[in-house]
């Protein structure tokens, strides 16, 4: 799978994590150890494998440290990158050397702020500030997602000059990666297409990105959007598997990677990708979303 040309490839960032983390049985240890060893051979730019949380909160994250122990990153460019929510989480995944990005999710929802890290906004920027010193001093690079990025279903105040105020907090703090995220799926083509055009223009500089959960049927057009906009980093989930437990009900799934490797190859900026090691992946994804 190949794309030729002069336009910039887009950037993968595959999300196992996401589509784990809700996941209603316990996935076995060495059977998401497999399948993140298949997933680093496919070529994806980044791979989010885990996260440093309470076990309490998310339970199936519980065993991050026993499978970043036991990964193999032989032969794979992928970057790996850890959630964390807290100083104490970026601590532990700074200390693993496999580990290059530290994601942080950042929620410019007051509510779901409190409920996804028990903490202020407020709060969460100066955590921002001290997880960027972390990772300055650890050599590792800080991604934050802008949880509620284009609204929320709390009533709490949004706009997008909301989005941009915090954000512009965060690249004071010389955060590098910044991804907008749709974690209830709530945005439609078009806000994606407006906050996403807006950032890339204010902040040029930056690494823009987008972590969108879609209904499939109004995937292609919210990839569109955040394409037509300037964004070449998009995160998905094999399957559509995934969403945020800490969101509530009803949530829809992550973007098919499946669909994204569909759009951006007639695109023709699709990376090179080991396309035996996709089907594993596929393969291993069936095996553990329908058995577990």
């Amino acid at each position: 799978m190949n794309g030729e040309g002069k336009t910039k490839k887009v950037k993968l960032v595959e999300c196992p994590r996401d589509a784990m983390q809700g996941w209603h049985r316990f996935i076995p240890t060495e059977k998401k150890i497999e399948y993140l060893n298949a997933l680093l051979q496919v070529g994806f730019d980044s791979l989010d494998f885990g996260s440093f949380v309470s076990p309490k909160a998310i339970p199936q994250m519980a065993d991050t440290k026993q499978v970043i122990s036991e990964i193999n990153p032989d032969h794979s460019k992928t970057r790996l990158l850890a959630i964390v929510a807290n100083t104490r989480g970026a601590s532990d995944a700074a200390s693993y050397s496999l580990i290059q990005d530290i994601g942080f999710p950042f929620s410019i929802s007051e509510t779901f702020q409190q409920r996804n890290t028990n903490a202020s906004i407020e709060d969460s920027v100066k955590t921002v500030s001290a997880i960027q010193e972390i990772c300055n001093k650890n050599n590792k690079r800080l991604v934050v997602y802008i949880s509620m990025a284009f609204g929320n279903p709390y009533g709490d105040v949004w706009s997008e000059e909301t989005a941009l105020h915090w954000i512009r907090r965060l690249v004071d703090m010389r955060v590098e990666v910044i991804s907008l995220a749709d974690t209830v799926g709530l945005a439609s083509a078009e806000q994606v297409y407006t906050l996403t055009k807006s950032l890339i223009r204010e902040f040029p500089s930056i690494e823009s990105g987008v972590h969108l959960h879609s209904r499939p049927e109004n995937s292609i057009g919210k990839l569109e959007a955040a394409f037509s906009a300037g964004c070449r980093r998009f995160d998905g989930a094999l399957n559509g598997i995934g969403g945020c437990p800490m969101a509530g009900d009803g949530l829809v799934g992550n973007i098919d990677t499946l669909i994204m490797i569909g759009y951006f190859q007639k695109k023709n900026i699709l990376p090179v990708l080991n396309e035996t090691a996709l089907a594993k992946s596929r393969l291993l994804s069936g095996e553990i979303f329908l058995n577990h």
